[in-house]
């Protein structure tokens, strides 16, 4: 795998940690603020939404400017908004600073999936993506832990301090390890939104936001879930966390390397599991030991699905992959930012800690149900293929990559 693979999991490390340090420090903001947990959610909710609005706006923008200059420009941006959350006077102004850091999310990922993709051989597409995202699940194993125990013991202003330091770092990275790459040639924008016409495109963005929404229901409240309900102390949170992450590292892993070899059977698998997963933990969360491991299923189950989703857009639209690629990490964030609005939603309407649980696995049974859609819909429009030429199936013939 090339360096630049390096740099761009230097800058998911830190765009990850910014992205999920927020669910340890829930109780810690709200009260520092005086509003309730559902209302700190908000700051899970509105990040989600900035990356989904900031994911195309910012790519677009990209299309004008060389790909490396504009990774550096976006990790800039992130920088200026956590250091604004880490200044922040009031509820606010922190959820302003968390929605200017959440702009560079998308299409940072957008614009860094299909650098990776165009740095390896064909048949290592998938995997390449999974080792940039290598980044955003190890900041998960370190980043959020650490930035939890700070911001537990030290104040939750200093992890956001912290987590600016890291958007530098990133920054170096991007500028020493990434080669000079030209601003993509005839891109148009009509040209890249032609890729949105196309029913497979969209099935899988809606899959991307159902699926890895239903691991965001429950993960979002997870610090009060685990103290209130499980008897977790607070400090726990933080290897729990931990848990978490390293089921993330090893789910992203096994997501991108099956990916490239059944794309379609590894979401059947890893989306059932999930919902299976997520509705057992209603259960699991009143024992700590079973809370624990689901938590980690949760992590590997939820990633799993990153690497396939991606590569599927990236071939359903190829030839205008860039705006759909950031587009569908936006769908990611959709998904998080409507799933925590309805676990704050039956949190707040008396349901209890644990109901979050239950739409996240409503969620993801709606993930797979799409992804069998999408495969009956392409078995379906291959077979004219099939019939004219006498032969196999088109997906069969065809090679999965691009």
């Amino acid at each position: 795998m090339p360096l630049a693979l390096l740099a761009l999991a230097i800058g998911a490390f830190g765009i990850g940690t910014t992205e999920f340090v927020i669910m340890g420090l829930l109780p810690e903001v709200a009260g520092d603020f005086g509003v309730s947990i559902p209302t700190a959610g908000l700051l899970v909710t509105g990040y989600a939404l900035g990356v989904v609005i900031g994911a195309p706006l910012m790519t677009v923008l990209g299309t004008k400017i060389p790909r490396k200059r504009m990774l550096m420009l976006l990790m800039g941006l992130f920088i200026a908004g956590n250091l604004l959350s880490a200044v922040a006077p009031s509820f606010s102004v922190m959820l302003i600073g968390r929605v200017v850091a959440s702009l560079a999310h998308g299409a940072f990922f957008g614009i860094g999936s299909v650098v990776a993709a165009e740095l390896v051989a064909p048949n290592k597409k998938a995997g390449a993506i999974a080792m940039m995202f290598t980044g955003l699940t190890v900041a998960n194993v370190i980043g959020v832990p650490l930035g939890t125990l700070v911001g537990q013991h030290v104040g939750w202003r200093v992890t956001f301090a912290v987590v600016a330091a890291l958007g530098v770092v990133g920054l170096a990275g991007i500028a020493k390890l990434v080669p000079e790459l030209p601003k993509p040639e005839g891109v148009r924008l009509r040209h890249e939104l032609a890729a949105f016409k196309n029913t497979q495109v969209l099935l899988a963005m809606a899959m991307t936001v159902l699926g890895f929404g239903g691991v965001f229901a429950a993960i979002t409240y997870i610090a009060p879930m685990m103290t209130h309900v499980a008897g977790f102390a607070d400090g726990s949170v933080t290897w729990l966390l931990v848990l978490f992450g390293l089921g993330m590292v090893g789910g992203n892993l096994i997501g991108g390397k099956f990916a490239d070899r059944a794309l379609m059977p590894m979401l059947y698998v890893s989306l059932g599991a999930l919902a299976l997963v997520l509705a057992l933990f209603t259960l699991t969360a009143h024992n700590e030991i079973a809370a624990a491991v689901t938590i980690t299923l949760i992590g590997a189950l939820g990633f799993a699905t990153v690497p396939p989703l991606q590569k599927r857009v990236l071939e359903q639209a190829h030839g205008a992959p860039t705006l759909a690629s950031a587009v569908n990490i936006g769908a990611f964030n959709l998904g998080n930012a409507l799933s925590a609005w309805l676990g704050g939603m039956v949190i707040a309407a008396g349901f209890g800690y644990t109901s979050p649980n239950w739409v996240g696995a409503a969620l993801a049974a709606s993930a797979l149900l799409l992804a069998f859609l999408s495969a009956a819909l392409e078995s379906r429009d291959s077979a004219p293929s099939a019939v004219a030429t006498g032969g196999m199936p088109a997906e069969r013939r065809t090679p999965v990559h691009h």
